[in-house]
C-alpha cells in the first residue's frame, strides 16, 4: 500500500476529491427529474380534476346554447316585424332566408331583406336548427299574404347541445318544450 509520503498523499486527496464529486453528481442527478411514483400522482390529480371540470364545462356550453337559441328566436321575431314594415303587401317571411341576404349584393328586396345575419339566416346556430314554419297566407288581389307563422329553434343533439326547444310566432311570445322539439307549451319566465 501507500505510505504516507508526499505523492501518495496528494493521489489520496485526489480520491477523496472525486469521491465526492461522484457523490454530488449522483446527488445532482437524482434530484432532476421526477420519479415514476411522483408522476403518476400528478397525473391522478389532474384526472381527477378534469373530471370535475369537464361536465361542469358542457353544462355551462348547453346553458349558452339555450340562451343564445332564445335570443336567436326575439331576434328573428324582431326581423319579422320589420319586414311586415318593409313589403306590407307580403305580410311576414316564411323563410329565413328571405331575411337574411349579403349588402353586397345590392338592395334589399322582399326576397333578399338583409334583417338577419347569415349565420342565423342559414337556420344553424350554436348548437341549434331555426326555421319558420306554420305559415298562414291569405290572398289579397291575387297575391298572397303571410298573416301568421311559428318561429322554432330546436336543439342539433338533445341533450348536448341544448335540453330545450323554444317557440315563437307573430305575438313574439316566446315558449319552450322541456323535451326538446317543437311542441312549446310552456312560456318563458
Amino acid at each position: 500500500m501507500c505510505k504516507k509520503t508526499l505523492n501518495c498523499r496528494g493521489m489520496m486527496t485526489t480520491m477523496n476529491g472525486l469521491g465526492r464529486m461522484r457523490a454530488e453528481l449522483k446527488k445532482q442527478r437524482d434530484d432532476e427529474g421526477f420519479t415514476l411514483i411522483e408522476l403518476l400522482i400528478v397525473m391522478s390529480v389532474m384526472l381527477i380534476l378534469m373530471s370535475l371540470a369537464v361536465p361542469q364545462m358542457l353544462k355551462l356550453r348547453k346553458q349558452a346554447n339555450e340562451t343564445s337559441a332564445v335570443q336567436s328566436v326575439r331576434t328573428i321575431g324582431q326581423a319579422q316585424l320589420q319586414y311586415n314594415s318593409a313589403y306590407p303587401a307580403n305580410g311576414f317571411s316564411c323563410s329565413l332566408a328571405a331575411l337574411g341576404g349579403d349588402p353586397k349584393s345590392g338592395a334589399p328586396s322582399a326576397q333578399s331583406a338583409q334583417l338577419l345575419d347569415n349565420s342565423l339566416s342559414s337556420g344553424q346556430k350554436a348548437g341549434y336548427t331555426f326555421a319558420i314554419t306554420n305559415c298562414t297566407k291569405v290572398t289579397v288581389n291575387n297575391q298572397d299574404m303571410y298573416t301568421g307563422y311559428e318561429i322554432t329553434a330546436v336543439p342539433q343533439s338533445i341533450g348536448r347541445s341544448g335540453d330545450r326547444g323554444y317557440c315563437s310566432d307573430e305575438n313574439n311570445t316566446i315558449r319552450f318544450d322541456p323535451a326538446g322539439g317543437n311542441n312549446c307549451t310552456q312560456p318563458i319566465q
